[in-house]
């Protein structure tokens, strides 16, 4: 089991794994033309497709 600091860890690196997916995700929508409501929909959906396997991973490696 992992203590309470290993997990803000694991919980910081997928918040910062959510944003940074948000903002390409978000950016590649409005230079492809997509409104803003388009925009942000691609935002979200960055985010619902980050693989948390990976960044659990990553982490686990470290």
């Amino acid at each position: 089991m992992q203590n309470k600091s290993e997990q803000l860890v694991i919980a910081e690196q997928i918040r910062e794994a959510c944003i940074k997916a948000a903002r390409e995700g978000f950016m590649d929508a409005s230079m492809s033309g997509l409104c803003m409501e388009g925009a942000l929909e691609a935002a979200i959906s960055a985010m619902q497709s980050l693989n948390i396997d990976q960044i659990l991973k990553v982490q686990a490696d470290a």
